[in-house]
């Protein structure tokens, strides 16, 4: 069965009427399934429930009108399928943590809000590239060393560092003859976070490897201990030019729906045997999400 074409015509449908009073049986008849087949499918490769999709769509294009129009607060919600001003407050305030007002007032697209329409290419990366619902794991601390860099979403420069990182990370003492690449999410000092992040933010990723002690490292190289505990472990498979659809995935679609806690501890990615190449198809590298 082509859940694929199913599910883009349950997403148009949707995205056709998202002002609507739109019902999940009204948006199965037009998929071609039952309710409990369309809710059962949508959930298992996309992640979220048919409800949750239109919740945080509607939420997702009003914070874009309250950004870039004049248009009444009001007027916004109710062409959004919000009966009221309170109950569109409530919603959006639920999942962006500040009120339609002060969004408007801070004139910032944030990342978490970004929830773009679910097209082809976004539907065949969930359903082929990423696993939509977690692993969760304990782990110990973890030692690495490597190098610091400085990048936005809008302006990534990861690549160029993982370049220069690979060319002298022969010169780090203490690794192990498998040892395990990571890309680590650092925090941001000047108090950033997901609900302050847009693509202008400069924040510090670290390019790193597995070693068993510090001892003699050389500048530039610098230690960084990944913190144990337990973290939400997605997979993505193919090629790191896409990775960013992952991400996109997780913080404005698993991070808004998850009965889980963020923990403060750093997100990382995690590369080991299984990473084949940059470009390569079955390669799969696994995102460390900290949880509590």
């Amino acid at each position: 069965m082509n859940y694929e074409q199913s599910l883009e015509q349950a997403v148009v449908y949707i995205e056709n009427h998202l002002g609507d009073a739109l019902t999940v049986e009204e948006v199965a008849r037009h998929a071609g399934y039952s309710y409990y087949h369309l809710t059962r499918v949508f959930s298992a490769l996309l992640g979220e429930s048919v409800g949750s999709y239109i919740k945080k769509r509607r939420l997702s294009s009003a914070a874009r009108e309250l950004l870039y129009t004049d248009r009444r607060i009001i007027d916004i919600a109710v062409s959004h399928g919000f009966e009221s001003s309170e109950a569109f407050s409530r919603a959006f305030k639920s999942v962006y943590h500040v009120s339609p007002v002060k969004y408007r007032q801070n004139r910032l697209e944030l990342f978490i809000s970004s929830k773009p329409k679910m097209d082809q290419l976004m539907l065949a990366h969930l359903t082929n590239n990423l696993t939509v619902h977690p692993r969760i794991l304990e782990l110990p601390d973890i030692k690495a060393a490597g190098l610091r860099g400085f990048t936005t979403l809008g302006d990534n420069v990861i690549p160029g560092l993982w370049e220069t990182f690979r060319a002298q990370m022969h010169l780090i003492p203490n690794t192990f003859a498998d040892s395990r690449g990571f890309g680590i999410c650092e925090a941001c000092e000047d108090g950033n976070n997901l609900y302050t992040m847009n693509d202008n933010v400069l924040f510090p990723e670290v390019a790193a490897v597995e070693v068993s002690s510090f001892d003699n490292l050389p500048s530039p190289f610098i230690p960084k201990i990944l913190k144990g505990g337990k973290y939400a472990v997605f997979t993505h498979t193919g090629s790191l030019k896409s990775l960013s659809l992952s991400f996109r995935y997780i913080w404005s679609t698993w991070f808004l729906t998850t009965d889980e806690q963020l923990d403060e501890r750093e997100d990382f990615e995690l590369y080991d045997e299984r990473f084949l190449g940059y470009d390569h198809a079955h390669s799969q590298i696994d995102l460390y999400i900290p949880v509590k």
